[in-house]
């Protein structure tokens, strides 16, 4: 047999061997249909398709590295186009963005970027936002974009009071964008729907080259992502998509069910297959999430089994409050990993919403488990990251004055609002960006020599960023802190924000390092750029570290853990307050509860508490309508008196534990930190660093490994002196670093390993 096929059961072979023609795979969850897609993008190469005629589009940024990463290990040297639906579209656009009245620089607007757009928008046409909030206006507008409608085209119906402001907000706020040269989320998939629609040489072209198309997660595609997917599938409908109706759960923002249930309808001549068989979980979590979910009625019909074992019965548990709840998970969690029974990685806990993860956050804390809380797009949010991020996209597109109104103030160098003010309306009235304005501030009348000098100062800035925009990634971040002060103003605070956002920065520019490992070479911006836009919901999380993971049920999507607590099973959170009137809502918040269960491997506690404090307010909580449909006789019921019952050795609660036995002990730590912390005698890690005194004496003279210089460090060289480091780039023997030794040498560049450069404070 092929090794490709071996070991796959008839419904995986059948889908890998499909060739022509359109395909839909019903892959129920944990049925291995990664794989399945991963094999067939491999046996299509085997017979004769080649690597650049297959395009496989998935919905996260891990989910398509993984798949990357199968693939390459199938077919070695063989490179296939698999990304994320909005990656694709970002790489199309860039290459067709005069279509849509762009340049190919365009900047992508993340959220925040929006929200600054959408209020100043809001500010100018004075909205009045007492009816209708400024997120319920931008989901309109994205709603309409995901929909095709754009905003000549969009028309409210009459009497409808939010479609008659979104008739007047939509048409401005694009406005703004296509001045600015940027586009947002919903663009990135309108446009390129938008593009393939009105040309249709191109779209041939494209469906030419990719006469292959997979598409992962069918089930979430909005009708945007469907035209892509059709457009691209007219003349080779060799479109196969894999997916389940059953784990629809982005109803919200605007997945179409339809799209997966109707495909058999879209491509009369599809070949279908059903992947049943489960090969996550246990029999009794599986039989729970089956009942649940037959109470479902827009799905396709699917017999889930498994040939593992029955495993222990699906817990529910219900606590006196979210205290007690948080409490006693985290003291079960603490007792297996001290036991040895699991390691923290083992566990994740889930809940509907972000607002219910401090509490296990400070009981996790208070027993001393290691966790990591997902939330993927939170380091790009930063402030500090966001800062310095702009400092780039304005020099990937000067033409961006959302992103110069952010930085030409920051850090703070003088330029007061009102100088902003007027350099703005010079701009608006002589049609040109507020950079080019900045640049001739020396002809608006209104500004005094103070704000002129200021103003030329930033711009003078600009350029000579400006010149190193072709520059590594991690060196251009480098010069972007040491040129516009902002590193300089966190070292030079005592608050220990400050230090927090210090580290954050530091971060970031391993981010650029690694960035530059994987893409060697010069004028890489607009790229990085791009992949720091598309972060996706769990690309923090780090599968290989041992910690808890604590993560909401749309974050949990594809992933597995051996025991999974899923807590607050309560009315008003899942199924969603905002949920409980509609019944196609209802049937999605049912779904993202069998998401949930699913994701267990082999232990699945629900749990809910009868008393809650959210948002304020304690109240008496319902338990979720959802308990009541699932089977009893595979559950195991307990209150929170029998969690840890005296009979089998456990306290009553964890409280009753002294003091000594909460810490967590060395001989605790995973046995990795022990191995690297028994490397030194004093128990401490090597810092390279040499002291003032061993220079002095010539008792430290050897070379010093490349990687261990940073930002910002002050070294001494025997010829130069004392000088910090303002930017880095390369890797290994490659590393080189660019130091500023004042006014006895000005600025070296140096390849580390050669330099002669020590240390001397970090």
């Amino acid at each position: 047999m092929n090794p490709l096929l071996e070991n796959l059961t008839p419904a995986q072979r059948d889908a890998v061997t499909h060739l022509e023609g359109p395909l839909l795979v019903l892959a129920g969850p944990g049925s291995g249909k990664t794989r399945v897609v991963t094999h067939r993008i491999a046996y299509l190469m085997e017979n004769d398709v080649y690597a650049d005629e297959i395009l496989a589009l998935t919905f996260t940024n891990k989910a398509a590295e993984e798949m990357k990463n199968r693939v390459e290990q199938l077919s070695p040297g063989n490179s296939v186009w698999v990304g994320t639906f909005h990656r694709f579209c970002a790489r199309l656009l860039r290459k067709n963005a005069s279509l849509v009245g762009l340049r190919e620089n365009y900047t992508i607007h993340d959220t925040d970027d929006t929200r600054r757009v959408f209020r100043r928008v809001l500010r100018e046409n004075n909205v009045d936002t007492a009816h209708f909030t400024p997120d319920a206006i931008a989901s309109a507008i994205s709603w309409a974009k995901n929909s095709l409608i754009g905003p000549e085209q969009y028309k409210a119906r009459p009497g409808h009071a939010l479609g008659e402001i979104v008739s007047r907000i939509y048409p401005a706020y694009q406005a703004i964008l296509t001045d600015c040269n940027a586009v947002d989320f919903d663009d990135l998939l309108m446009h390129v729907a938008c593009i393939l629609r009105d040309n249709p040489d191109l779209r041939a072209r494209l469906d030419q080259r990719f006469r292959f198309v997979l598409v992962d997660e069918y089930q979430d595609t909005n009708l945007s992502q469907y035209a892509i997917a059709r457009a691209l599938s007219v003349d080779h409908p060799n479109l196969a998509v894999t997916g389940d109706p059953d784990q629809s759960i982005y109803g919200w923002r605007g997945a179409n069910l339809r799209n997966i249930l109707d495909f058999e309808r879209d491509f009369p001549s599809v070949h279908v297959v059903r992947l049943e068989r489960n090969y996550r979980s246990t029999k009794r979590i599986l039989e729970v999430a089956a009942e649940l979910i037959r109470n479902n009625v827009n799905r396709k019909e699917k017999t889930l089994y498994t040939e593992n074992g029955e495993g222990q019965p699906v817990r529910l548990v219900c606590y006196v409050d979210q205290k007690e709840e948080a409490r006693q998970i985290a003291a079960r969690i603490a007792d297996d990993i001290r036991h040895g029974v699991r390691r923290a990685r083992d566990f994740a806990i889930f809940y509907r919403v972000n607002a219910l993860s401090r509490a296990f956050e400070l009981a996790l804390r208070e027993v001393g488990v290691p966790f990591q809380l997902i939330h993927g797009l939170e380091f790009f949010q930063r402030r500090e990251i966001k800062d310095i991020l702009s400092y780039l996209y304005l020099l990937a597109n000067p033409q961006n004055d959302m992103t110069l109104l952010r930085v030409i103030n920051t850090p703070a160098r003088g330029i007061g609002k009102t100088t902003i003010e007027r350099v703005s309306q010079y701009a608006a009235r002589s049609g040109i960006s507020l950079l080019e304005a900045a640049r001739r501030c020396g002809e608006i009348g209104s500004l005094n020599k103070r704000a002129v000098t200021l103003v030329g100062k930033f711009v003078a800035m600009f350029d000579r960023l400006s010149a190193l925009v072709a520059a590594p990634i991690e060196e251009l971040l480098g010069n972007v802190l040491e040129e516009s002060g902002y590193q300089k103003q966190l070292e030079d605070s005592d608050l220990e924000e400050d230090q927090q956002r210090l580290a954050n920065i530091e971060e970031l520019l391993s981010v650029g390092r690694e960035f530059d490992e994987q893409n060697p070479g010069e004028g890489h911006l607009e790229e990085f750029l791009e992949e720091t836009s598309l972060v996706s919901d769990t690309d923090d999380l780090e599968s290989e570290t041992d910690r808890v993971t604590l993560m909401t049920l749309h974050a949990s999507k594809g992933l597995e853990f051996p025991v999974v607590y899923f807590v607050a099973v309560e009315e008003g959170l899942i199924p969603h307050e905002r949920s409980s009137q509609r019944d196609d809502q209802l049937e999605e918040e049912r779904r993202l509860m069998f998401v949930g269960i699913t994701r267990a491997q082999e232990e699945l506690q629900l749990s809910r508490a009868s008393y809650r404090d959210f948002r304020g307010r304690r109240d008496m909580t319902v338990p979720s309508q959802f308990l009541m449909e699932l089977p009893r006789d595979k559950m195991e019921l307990a209150g929170s008196d029998a969690i840890r019952p005296k009979s089998l050795g456990f306290p009553e609660s964890w409280n009753d534990l002294p003091p000594e036995e909460m810490e967590w002990k060395p001989d605790d730590e995973p046995a990795e930190a022990r191995a690297a912390r028994a490397a030194t005698s004093d128990g401490r890690f090597p810092t390279g660093l040499t002291t003032a005194a061993e220079m002095a004496n010539g008792t430290k003279t050897p070379p010093v490994s490349p990687e261990v210089f940073h930002q910002n460090m002050i070294v001494r060289h025997p010829e130069y002196g004392l000088g910090h480091i303002i930017a880095l780039s390369g890797s290994g023997a490659n590393r080189k670093a660019t130091v500023d030794f004042g006014s006895r040498a000005g600025r070296k560049s140096f390849v580390l390993r050669f330099s002669k450069l020590q240390p001397v404070r970090g």
